[in-house]
């Protein structure tokens, strides 16, 4: 398993790069597609319980909040997400109507879905597209891939100590802290490289990439806890089949989630 997934992250790295370095509507485009998919598996894994989410309308209303961030920001959020639950409500109300025996848990499942993979999903694009966008994105996310990796070599080798028995027994407070000093120093290492590279007037710094490498590796793995309790809940072990040796779409995006909403909200404290 540990060959697959080295193997489809070289293969898929230069493209996501790519794609991030672009920017704009093309940075968008791949945000809503990944969001997209990961909606899908969100949906399927309830329907595997006999549950009755609304996929398709997930699915539009997620990728609607990444466009809508991308055209105007914040500016278009609170119609999309008025408009979004209405039109969740009115389609499970018909959908009660014809037999569906769970509605009101399953507008619930519908709603949370949409908002959290499209809501907070969506902080991807707003941090691209901050002042020095480009090079938080890759301090952030850099920051997340190293701390996990950390987290879960480390935690092989000497972890003891289960950080969550119930919701990831594999995890261990050792591996936590070894993934907490790895994303710290990745912030530090990549923003200071970043620096250099966007040159004089950059708002990076090797100590903003220190705090934001920092809060990274402390709070995103929660990310990764929480769509391990949807996936215990339901009993599936991943949420897809998409890349092979990593899971699904949602299985990848996990700590993404935590990484873009934090990492902007961070990045303009910083930077204020």
């Amino acid at each position: 398993m540990l060959r697959e997934r080295v193997v489809v992250t070289v293969l898929l790295l230069p493209a996501a790069f790519w794609i991030i370095g672009a920017g704009g509507w093309l940075f968008a485009a791949g945000v809503a597609l990944v969001l997209g998919l990961a909606s899908a598996e969100y949906a399927a894994l309830f329907r595997a319980q006999g549950l009755r989410p609304a996929t398709r309308l997930i699915v539009v209303g997620v990728v609607a909040l990444v466009a809508g961030r991308q055209v105007n920001g914040f500016g278009s959020g609170a119609a999309l997400l008025a408009g979004l639950s209405l039109v969740l409500m009115t389609w499970h109300l018909i959908d009660y109507e014809r037999g569906a025996p769970r509605s009101g848990t399953d507008f619930a499942v519908s709603l949370g879905g949409a908002v959290y993979l499209g809501w907070i999903g969506a902080y991807l694009v707003s941090l691209r597209a901050l002042p020095d966008g480009l090079w938080w994105l890759l301090t952030a996310l850099p920051a997340v891939w190293i701390g996990d990796s950390a987290a879960y070599f480390f935690g092989r080798a000497y972890g003891r100590h289960r950080l969550a028995a119930r919701l990831s027994p594999k995890k261990t407070w050792e591996g936590f802290g070894a993934g907490v000093v790895g994303a710290a120093l990745a912030g530090a290492g990549f923003a200071a490289l970043w620096a250099f590279a966007a040159g004089p007037g950059a708002t990076l710094s090797v100590g903003r990439g220190l705090a934001v490498g920092l809060v990274m590796g402390i709070v995103t793995p929660l990310g990764d806890l929480g769509i391990s309790m949807i996936k215990r809940e339901v009993q599936i072990k991943d949420s897809g089949t998409l890349l092979p040796g990593h899971g699904g779409a949602l299985d990848r995006l996990d700590s993404w989630l935590w990484a873009g909403v934090l990492g902007y909200y961070l990045v303009r404290a910083l930077s204020g």
